[in-house]
Order: C-alpha cells, then structure tokens, then sequence
C-alpha cells in the first residue's frame, strides 16, 4: 500500500513548479503500481533467487549496512564535540600558505529593477554619490537581498552568474566603475566594482571560519572512528577471529 505521505516523500518538490501537481500524483502513483506488479511477477519467475542476484543483494546489503553503522558509531562516538572559532583560526595561521585564491575574486553591486527609468535614476544617484541603502530601498528588487549581495566577495567566475552579459562587463570595468544598463529578461540590470582580491592572495579569514570549523569537526570525527575501528581490529586479532591467507 502506498500513503499519500510516502508518496509525497518520493516526489522532488521542483516537480510541482513545472507542471499540475495532481497530474505528477497520478503519474507517479501508476509508475509505482507497474513496478510493483513487476515485481510480483519476479517474484514469481524466482528471479531473486538466482545466485547472481542474490549475490548482488548480499552486497548492495553490507555496503547499505557499512555505511549506516559508520554513521551511527561516529554519531555515539561523537555526541557533544566541537569546533571553537579560536581552534579554526589557530589552524588557519598554522596552514595559511594553503589558502590561496585561486582565482580573481571581487566584491560588486549588482542593480535591478522592472523598468529602465528606474535603473537610470538609480545609476545615476550612484554616480552623484548618494547613499547606497537609500537607492536600493528605492528601485531595487529585493532589497535585503541586494544590499547584502554587495557585502560578500565573489569569485569572478560565479560574479552575476545568472547574468553573463553582467559578468563580461565585471571582468572589464575599474574600481567604483558602474556598467551601463542592460536589459536581461524582464528586468534592467547595471553592475558596480567596489574591491577585489587577485588569484594567488591569501583570503579573508572571515571568508573560511565556517568553513575550517566544519573541515576540523570532520576530522575529528573520522579520527575517533578510524581510533574505534583499530580497537575492534585488534579485539578480533587477540581473539583470533581474523585469519589471512595470502595466495602463494
């Protein structure tokens, strides 16, 4: 039998942007009562019990219960560790020679709005140098959203990435230079270089901090594992569970 509830777990929920959501229900529901009457059927025929089938079975098996005993040992092992800001800071000054830019990152407005009047006023209160926030809460779309886009630095590839137009010009364009308008879609988009960071600089700390914090509690994790694992090795050895035989 199956629910509505594990139907609905089995559906991607971007399916329902594209298309009517009880027709994807009905679709689904029939390709789950097709395969479930193949399976009978091989049931039937007695596929699952050739040896090479079952020999598959056995392993996709272990390996499914390999992996969920590994989470679960790390997750006992594990309950209450941690990573501090000050432990992730120390490991960064010790390797800092290891975190270099690979390539030009930058940090840039990125303007727009639903129509061009809008996008030039607002271009051109910039250039007169009026306040930032007063201009984005003015014409922009999703102002949150734009002003703390403008707070981050971006690598040069990903700048604008959902506007190419927007990021050719990036490439091109000095220091508090604003682009010219253009029309992407719907909307009308500019784009202003404030700063960047050449490839082969040492980035902000700030960029890396969650990022060193989550690498270490990894390593932390996978060391007390691999600790656990050799405790159960050698419990097997002395008690003579493990027997190798090596071909000659």
């Amino acid at each position: 039998m199956l629910l509505q509830s594990e139907l609905m777990q089995k559906i991607p929920p971007q399916q329902f942007a594209l298309a009517d959501s009880a027709q994807i229900m009905r679709d689904y529901t029939q390709q789950w009562i097709m395969d479930r009457i193949l399976l009978q059927e091989a049931y039937r025929l007695r596929i699952h019990r050739e040896k090479e089938v079952m020999d598959k079975i056995n392993e996709l098996t272990e390996d499914y219960i390999l992996q969920i005993s590994k989470d679960y040992i790390t997750k006992e092992l594990n309950p209450d560790v941690t990573v501090s800001i000050d432990e992730a800071r120390d490991y960064y000054q010790e390797n800092k020679d290891n975190f270099l830019l690979n390539e030009r990152f930058i940090r840039f407005r990125f303007f727009k709005t639903n129509s061009l009047n809008e996008a030039s006023r607002a271009r051109q209160e910039l250039l007169r140098g009026s306040d930032w926030e007063n201009v984005v809460r003015s014409y922009a779309l999703q102002p949150e959203y734009t002003l703390d886009h403008s707070e981050r630095f971006w690598p040069i590839t990903r700048a604008a990435s959902d506007s190419p137009i927007m990021n050719r010009y990036l490439q091109r364009i000095g220091l508090s230079e604003i682009s010219v308008i253009e029309k992407v879609g719907n909307e009308y988009h500019f784009v202003q270089l404030l700063e960047e960071k050449p490839k082969g600089e040492h980035p902000d700390l700030e960029w890396l901090l969650s990022e060193i914090q989550q690498w270490l509690l990894l390593e932390k994790k996978r060391t007390s594992f691999k600790s656990y694992q050799q405790n159960l090795y050698l419990q097997a050895e002395a008690n003579n569970e493990i027997e190798i035989k090596l071909p000659n």
